[in-house]
C-alpha cells in the first residue's frame, strides 16, 4: 500500500491537454471515419475521441467510465473513472470458506459493507497495423483507489457476560502500477468494444480505522476486543491495534494488488 500521492492523477489531465491540442493524423482509410474534401484528394481524419463503460464491472456493483483520446495510429492516452455504492465484499462466500469456523469473524466478515472510487489514467500502444484505437495493445497504467467502509463490527463479551460490539469507520487508500494486454475493435460504425484479457498492478496502501465508545470498557473487555482485531488475519499486512477505555483504533499497511479483465463497450466520436 503506498502512501496517499496523486502525482499520475496531476499529469493525466495534463497528457489530455496536449491531446486535444494535437492536430488529428490522417489516412485513407475505412468508411466509418470522417471525409475532408480538398482540390486534389480526400483526406480521411479517424473519430479520435471513445467514451467507454466496463459491463463486467456491472456484476460486482462497480459502475465505471473511460475516455479515451486517439493521438495517432499507434498512441492514445485514457482515464477512467470507477465507483461502486456501500456493498457486499466482492467475493464474500469465497473469503468466508477461508477464515474457518470463527464465528466472531465471519460475523464481521458478513456483517461488513465497503463502497470505493478509484481513478485509473493509462498510456496505449497499438501494436497492430490498423491502429487508431484498433487491435491489440500494450497499456502501462496507475490507479489510485480508495475504499471506505462506516460498518466494521468489532464484538467482544461485555462484563455482564453479554455480547457488545464496537463499530469501527474508516477508509483505506492504495497506490499501484500495472500493464494491461488487450483488443480493442469497432464491430459497427462508431461502436467499440474493447476487450481487457489481463491487466495486473501492484502497489501497496495504508488503511486507518477507528470507533469511540458510548461507554468506557474495562481492562478485561478491552484485552477482548484487542484480540478479536489482532485474530482478524491479513496475509503479509502490517496492523497495528489501539484499544482504552474511550476508542479503538485500527491501522494497516501492507502490499496492494488487483486484476483488471473484463469487456467495455462504448462509441467514438
Amino acid at each position: 500500500m503506498f502512501k496517499k500521492t496523486f502525482p499520475a492523477v496531476i499529469i493525466l489531465p495534463l497528457l489530455l491537454v496536449v491531446a486535444l491540442k494535437t492536430s488529428a493524423q490522417v489516412d485513407i482509410s475505412a468508411n466509418e471515419h470522417s471525409t475532408v474534401a480538398s482540390t486534389s484528394k480526400v483526406f480521411i481524419i479517424p473519430k479520435m475521441n471513445i467514451i467507454k463503460t466496463n459491463l463486467t464491472g456491472i456484476i460486482f456493483k462497480n459502475y465505471s467510465l473511460q475516455y479515451e483520446r486517439i493521438l495517432n495510429r499507434k498512441f492514445s492516452v485514457a482515464v477512467q473513472l470507477r465507483i461502486m455504492p456501500p456493498a457486499k465484499m466482492p467475493f464474500q462466500k469465497l473469503i468466508l470458506k477461508q477464515v474457518g469456523d470463527d464465528p466472531d469473524t465471519k460475523k464481521i466478515i458478513e456483517d461488513f459493507r465497503l463502497s470505493n472510487y478509484a481513478i485509473t489514467p493509462e498510456a496505449r500502444f497499438y501494436v497492430g497495423k490498423k491502429g487508431y484505437g484498433h487491435g491489440f495493445y500494450i497499456a502501462p497504467f496507475y490507479r489510485y483507489a480508495s475504499f471506505t467502509s462506516n460498518n466494521l463490527n468489532i464484538f467482544y463479551t461485555d462484563q455482564n457476560g453479554n455480547e457488545s460490539s464496537i463499530q469501527l469507520s474508516g477508509k483505506l487508500s492504495s497506490n499501484t502500477g500495472g500493464l494491461l494486454f488487450g483488443v480493442q475493435s469497432f464491430p459497427a460504425k462508431r461502436i467499440v468494444m474493447d476487450i481487457w484479457l489481463l491487466g495486473p498492478h501492484f502497489g501497496s496502501g495504508t488503511g486507518n480505522f477507528s470507533g469511540t465508545l458510548s461507554k468506557p470498557l474495562t481492562a478485561e473487555e478491552q484485552n477482548d476486543v484487542k484480540q478479536q482485531l489482532e485474530d482478524i488475519d491479513i496475509p503479509l499486512t502490517n496492523k497495528t491495534v489501539s484499544v482504552n477505555a474511550n476508542s479503538v483504533s485500527l491501522k494497516l499497511d501492507g502490499p496492494w494488488g488487483g486484476l483488471r479483465c473484463g469487456i467495455s463497450l462504448g462509441f467514438k466520436f
